[in-house]
Formats: C-alpha cells, sequence, structure tokens
C-alpha cells in the first residue's frame, strides 16, 4: 500500500487543516521523536511526553514552512534535541529553587552492555553529524528503512544511498570515539536494535488532539481574546505609528473585523445571561426546599460555583466588549483624521512608511523563530534564517534596505521591547522630517522621525537595551 510522503501530508493540514493528515504524520513519527526524548531526559516518560508534545505542536505552527520538506525525520530529531535540552534546564531550575535534592531516574538495565555505554551519547553525537549524513543514519538505522527508500527520501538511487549511509556512520562512529564510546558489536546492529521505543498507547492521538489544539486550532475564549486584543492592537499600533495614514481599504476592512467580533461578543453574553439564570432558578428551586439531603447539598454548591464562573465570564466578554467598543471610535477617528490629507505627496511618504513597518516586522519575526529552534542565538546575517521568510525573493529584494544590529542571545536583551534588532540602512522624507524604520526584540516596528536627520542619541539608548542590566 503506497503510503503518502510527509510533505504532502503537510501540506493537507497547512492548505486545509486536515487533522486527519496530521493525525497520520504524528502515528508516523511519534516512536522516533518519543525516543529520542526519553534518552534526554533520563528515562523521565512525563518529560518525554512534554518534549514530544512541543515538537508536534511546532511542527503544526510552521507547517507552512517545512512543507517543501521531502522527510521530516531530521526536523523532527533536531526539534526534540533541542526541545529536551529546554526541558531539562526549566527542570533543573525548578528544582533548585524548591531547594529538592534531585532524585535519581529508575534505572532500566539493558541487555546489551554496548548499548548501556552508547545511549547517553548517542543524540549529542548524532548532532555532530551535518544534516544529510544524519538524516540517513537516521532513515536507514533509527526507522529501519530499506536502502531502495533511503535513496528515494535523500533523492537518490539504491546504491548512493548505501555508500551515503555508511560513510555518515564512519563518520558517527569516529564521533562516538573521540567521546570514548567503543562498542564490541556492529554499531548499525546496537542502534537498530535499541534506538527506537515504542511510545505508550494512544499517544499519538493525543499529541496530535493537543497540538493542534495548542497550535489554534481551538476556538475558545482565550484564543478569541488573543486574536481581539493582541493581535488587533499590534495592527493598530502600526497605524499609530504611521500617523493614522492608513488606506480607506484597511480601515474598512479593519471596521468589518471590529463588527463581526461585536456580534460574536454579543452572542456569546447573550448566551452566558440565559445560561446563568438558568442556573440562577436551579438554585431558587433548591433553596425552596428547607430539607435538604447530602447529595442536594452538594448539587446546591456545585450550582453556586457554576453561577459565579458564569458570572465571571460575563464579566470578561463586557469588558472585551467595552475594549473593542474603544478600539472602534480610535479607528473611526483615525479614518476621519485620513480623510482630511490632502497632500498627495505626504499621502506618499506615509504609505512608503507603512511598507517599510511591513517589512521590517516580517524580517525581525524571521530572526525571532531562528532563535527559538537555535537555543535562542539570533543569527550573523539575514541569509542564515532565509529557510524562515517562505518566498526567497521577499529576503533577496529587502534584505538590503535594513541591516542587523544585533547577533547575541535573546535571553540576555534587558529590554526586548526597546533594545534595536534591524534598522533601515537609509533615512526617507515623512511629513517634512527625516526617518527611519526599526524592529526590536519583541516583534514589533516603528518608524522614527527627526527634524535634523541626526538618530545618533536616540539609537545609542535603544542599543543599550540589548545588554543585560547589571
Amino acid at each position: 500500500m503506497n503510503m503518502k510522503p510527509d510533505h504532502e501530508l503537510l501540506r493537507q493540514y497547512a492548505i486545509a487543516r486536515s487533522e486527519q493528515a496530521f493525525a497520520e504524520l504524528v502515528k508516523r513519527h511519534v516512536n522516533l521523536v518519543y525516543s529520542a526524548a526519553l534518552r534526554q531526559v533520563g528515562g523521565d516518560a512525563h518529560l518525554a511526553h512534554d518534549v514530544a508534545q512541543n515538537v508536534f505542536t511546532d511542527l503544526a505552527r510552521k507547517a507552512s514552512s517545512l512543507s517543501r520538506r521531502e522527510s521530516l525525520a531530521g526536523w523532527l530529531y533536531t526539534s526534540a534535541h533541542f526541545a529536551a535540552g529546554k526541558i531539562v534546564r526549566t527542570e533543573i531550575r525548578r528544582r533548585e529553587r524548591e531547594e529538592q535534592f534531585m532524585r535519581e531516574p529508575p534505572h532500566d538495565p539493558a541487555s546489551d552492555a554496548d548499548w548501556e555505554k552508547l545511549r547517553p551519547t548517542l543524540d549529542a553525537a548524532m548532532h555532530g553529524l551535518n544534516e544529510t549524513d544524519r538524516e540517513a543514519v537516521l532513515l536507514r538505522y533509527f526507522e529501519n528503512r530499506p536502502y531502495a527508500e533511503v535513496g528515494a527520501k535523500l533523492g537518490v538511487n539504491e546504491n548512493t544511498a548505501r555508500m551515503r549511509v555508511e560513510r555518515a556512520l564512519e563518520k558517527l562512529r569516529a564521533l562516538l570515539a573521540k567521546r570514548a564510546i567503543t562498542t564490541t558489536a556492529a554499531l548499525a546492529s546496537i542502534i537498530s536494535a535499541n534506538a527506537i521505543q515504542v511510545a505508550p498507547p494512544a499517544l499519538a492521538a493525543t499529541l496530535a488532539g493537543a497540538s493542534l489544539a495548542a497550535a489554534g486550532a481551538g476556538t475558545s475564549l482565550t484564543l478569541m481574546k488573543l486574536m481581539t486584543l493582541t493581535k488587533l492592537k499590534l495592527a493598530l499600533s502600526a497605524l499609530v505609528v504611521a500617523g493614522a495614514a492608513t488606506t480607506l481599504v484597511l480601515q474598512h476592512q479593519t471596521q468589518q473585523q471590529l463588527r463581526n467580533q461585536n456580534e460574536l461578543l454579543r452572542q456569546q453574553v447573550a448566551q452566558l445571561k440565559s445560561d446563568s439564570d438558568d442556573s440562577s432558578n436551579r438554585l431558587a428551586s433548591s433553596d425552596a426546599s428547607r430539607q435538604l439531603t447530602g447529595p442536594q447539598k452538594d448539587e446546591l454548591l456545585s450550582l453556586r460555583g457554576e453561577v459565579g464562573a458564569l458570572r465571571a465570564q460575563t464579566n470578561e466578554l463586557a469588558k472585551l466588549r467595552e475594549e473593542n467598543q474603544s478600539m472602534r471610535e480610535w479607528l473611526t477617528a483615525a479614518q476621519k483624521e485620513h480623510q482630511q490629507t490632502t497632500d498627495p505627496a505626504a499621502e506618499q511618504q506615509r504609505a512608503y512608511g507603512i511598507q517599510e513597518i511591513n517589512i521590517s516586522r516580517q524580517l525581525v519575526l524571521g530572526l525571532i523563530m531562528y532563535a527559538n529552534d537555535h537555543e535562542n542565538q539570533f543569527p550573523t546575517n539575514f541569509d542564515q534564517a532565509g529557510s524562515y521568510y517562505g518566498n526567497s525573493d521577499f529576503l533577496r529584494t529587502n534584505q538590503n534596505r535594513f541591516e542587523l544590529m544585533y547577533q547575541g542571545s535573546w535571553t540576555n536583551l534587558a529590554s526586548p521591547s526597546s533594545a534595536i534588532v534591524i534598522r533601515e540602512t537609509q533615512p526617507f522624507m515623512r511629513d517634512n522630517k527625516w526617518a527611519k524604520t526599526y524592529a526590536f526584540g519583541d516583534g514589533h516596528s516603528e518608524v522614527r522621525s527627526v527634524a535634523d536627520g541626526n538618530f545618533d542619541e536616540w539609537e545609542q539608548q535603544h542599543f543599550a537595551a540589548q545588554k543585560p542590566s547589571q
């Protein structure tokens, strides 16, 4: 039976949000991810589950950019490596804060002494290989695929795949030798027999559902609020920076979005009010009975808790509705200001500023995604993060218009919202002032305008935010 390749399944999810396709991907690779995680978290099944959850959540979030890969094994394996390292560090810090002694994880002795020596260093050695060699070893010895299938995945014939796998295995053996790891048995046999452990039953289904929910497939109130407040406020902040010079089309679309969201909020408030009234009636009926049995008292307490929760949700929705109304009023004022703008040259300058904000935001978000996948380390140039921009023409067209001003660790930024990461190379005119576009460590962009064209003092203040506070 012919199975759909990884990239086709991932494309189905990225385009059509096919949960069935994503679940098939998780089922196909869960053993690889879970096993790599289990080795690196010291055999802790719960932590290994968390690592696998994070990896497949990232896969769902990055489905569009990863759908061009023929095989996902290498990406998933590397993601598991970094995710496990991060979780282990977090767990150690948590235990230190709680001043608890770390309890040694239960040791499950393996029947093969060579595997016991190899197991702790296998994943670190694997990441000493380049991506092509690592992919070859994973396909052949971790997933135990025949050479013909390995060749198909790597885009070469069977004999070439065999030679590539053998060379990669020798490189892995050399890396292990540098760590004083030698085996009496064949290295390939040891890896094939022990590298993959079967994940707990139903883990694939659990991970698929939870990953899709965490990646944004759900429609909970929290997600709605995040979209309504966070994304909308980010979009409107660009309008503020650009001097409320957004085109009428964009304003109309944003107003329509607000109207739709307000209508949804009104429906939810009405539903919550109905539920609250129903619960209140049930409470009144319960209070009418002067003699309550034990179960009836429990039900009464449950009803009171339900009413309290419903009232809290109603208040929250009402507050959100007020915030949306405030945003709508602001947008109306911005539209009026825009309608009063009659100078074509000024309008063109402001439109250019909006364009630069959008480009710089895309550039800095690509850098942040790169850092997220590389232990919080920013790249040294835009080309290193090229795969995070999707369309290569975008980076080729725009990277020379901006320069990278920070190349360290994201965690070392004293104040990401104030630390300049990208700046425009050449200033432009806007409202009879010189202006430059900047992008910051938290992912937002803004335009800075000065009359004399001297940005040095302002830039130095924001460069200082790149350094950790003393």
